[in-house]
């Protein structure tokens, strides 16, 4: 037994109700204007309507916008012709092409049905009328007519008009609350006025905007990808659309930006932290593997700045569901002093081709093959020049004198930072075959002071107490930082330029954050 086609309630120019189905059989003629196959079905769709139109329904049922009376002209039975302008019943009757002709029984059941021009099709289907309803065959001539036609895209099928309707669906993926605008209001000021943006203009998130946006993932869109700080408010797959679209995402760079919001959503980045501070961290956003190149993100020159969508955008959408979903706005529980240009966006990928060293994520561990994203409470980007050394301890001694003034020169025993190495600066150090230990282990020596140089005094009152001084021993050499470990080389930048960069960290370990990888899933 056939499925029965969904009921619908269509009307004609004059504003008169057809309800489908109607208890007995009926032919539905999918139509638009525009369509040159279209056009050469109107003779037939009109003799089926002089010749069965009164034993059978006999519907055209019209896409176009200016309603049905242009497709009516074509039909001069005076059959009627129904107005779905608004692609509704295309939409449900899952439709790709039209013409689309449908012969129904008295409960919707399909009995016959073709899309495009057929000749064969038509003589079937002439000759399932006549027996149908038993009622003389109209006089035609098939010589008049091609064997076959294509017929053309459906208007329902068409961008921007599928996802608005799967949108307006009653199995609607989407569950979020609708803003409803004036007509005569600036929806970009709107968006504004609500407190919606990070300061700069956002993308109104339409729901035909992120049903295109939803395609991005296979994820079930009212799934929770997270619980976000600081008012612990559930972010679900649909939520994270919503501001990816704000934010100017593409779809695909949609799993990017869940698995960040995996990554800053958990206990040991502690987002709230990163918030509540007034100091200057931001999550700082470093993908590897191999959806780096699939959807466009920027390794090389500028890699650090403006003018790649994809890192400005992944960034800035993660940062948007921060505070639109988390609550998490400046003034309130974001307490940052002063704040850094990062807290719009801060995301790039690693240049891991240039390397001979294992790619960050590898070091992880994950497999290179791996798509991930890493998050880092990190600072604004400090520039570090060497364009003389040309050996790789020489090198990494300018890396650790750099450093050394992380924060304040007198602050030692230094959490996690992230060191940007570019491309020249890589080949001195592979020209040596020198490690990431080995370059770490040559910061630390270089950054080291002793103790008697980083005592508070009557010049400086930061730095380490006399009575800590003391127990150390003031002779004693201090590394910069209280693990090599933390210090974390990561590849990027344009092919000419030995210039470096490091991103300064906050509070390292359980009482602040620690950097966190999360693989990438479609």
């Amino acid at each position: 037994m056939s499925t029965a086609l969904p009921a619908f309630t269509l009307s004609d120019a004059s504003g008169t109700q057809y309800a489908f189905p109607t208890g007995r059989p009926a032919l539905l003629c999918f139509v638009k204007e525009d369509c040159p196959t279209c056009v050469l079905s109107a003779p037939l769709i009109d003799a089926a309507g002089a010749a069965f139109g009164g034993t059978i329904d006999t519907w055209a049922i019209t896409q176009d916008g200016e309603g049905p009376g242009v497709f009516a002209a074509r039909l001069p039975s005076g059959m009627p012709v129904l107005d779905d302008s608004k692609l509704a019943v295309s939409f449900r009757y899952d439709l790709d092409t039209v013409p689309t002709v449908i012969l129904a029984g008295p409960r919707g059941e399909v009995l016959e049905q073709f899309v495009g021009f057929g000749k064969a099709d038509w003589q079937a289907l002439f000759g399932r009328l006549i027996s149908l309803t038993l009622q003389p065959a109209p006089v035609l001539d098939w010589s008049a007519y091609p064997d076959w036609r294509p017929g053309c895209g459906s208007k329902s099928v068409e961008p921007g008009i599928a996802e608005r309707l799967a949108a307006e669906a009653e199995n609607s993926p989407l569950r979020a609350r609708r803003i409803e605008v004036a007509e005569s209001d600036d929806l970009f000021e709107f968006m504004f006025d609500q407190g919606l943006t990070d300061g700069l203009p956002v993308i109104p998130p339409t729901p035909e905007r992120v049903m295109r946006m939803l395609a991005g993932t296979k994820r079930d869109p009212q799934g929770v990808i997270a619980v976000v700080p600081p008012n612990l408010a559930p972010v679900t797959v649909e939520k994270a659309a919503i501001n990816a679209v704000m934010a100017g995402c593409k779809p695909e760079y949609l799993p990017v930006v869940i698995a960040a919001l995996e990554a800053v959503c958990t206990e040991q980045f502690n987002m709230h932290g990163v918030l509540a501070t007034t100091h200057f961290p931001t999550p700082v956003i470093i993908v590897n593997g191999p959806i780096r190149d699939r959807i466009g993100m920027n390794y090389t020159f500028n890699a650090l700045g403006q003018g790649n969508r994809a890192n400005a955008t992944i960034g800035r959408a993660v940062q948007l569901v921060v505070r639109n979903v988390g609550g998490g706005r400046p003034g309130g529980v974001d307490r940052a002093a002063l704040g850094q240009p990062g807290k719009y966006t801060m995301c790039f990928a690693e240049f891991e081709e240039r390397s001979n060293w294992e790619p960050l994520h590898v070091e992880r561990g994950f497999h290179k093959s791996d798509s991930t994203v890493t998050v880092f409470a990190g600072g604004a980007p400090n520039g570090i020049v060497d364009q003389l050394s040309r050996d790789a301890r020489s090198l990494a001694t300018s890396y650790g004198l750099a450093m050394a003034a992380i924060s304040h020169t007198k602050h030692y025993g230094y959490g996690e930072i992230v060191l940007v190495v570019p491309p020249e600066h890589v080949d001195t150090f592979a020209k040596d075959g020198w490690t990431k230990d080995q370059v770490r282990a040559q910061i630390q020596a270089a950054s080291a002071r002793p103790v008697r140089e980083l005592v508070q005094d009557a010049s400086c009152a930061e730095g380490i107490s006399p009575e800590s001084a003391a127990k150390l021993g003031l002779d004693t050499r201090l590394p910069k930082f209280r693990d090599p470990k933390l210090i974390t080389l990561v590849v990027a930048g344009g092919p000419a330029g030995k210039f470096a960069a490091y991103f300064g960290g906050w509070v390292s370990g359980p009482m602040g954050s620690s950097m966190t990888t999360v693989k990438i899933d479609n």
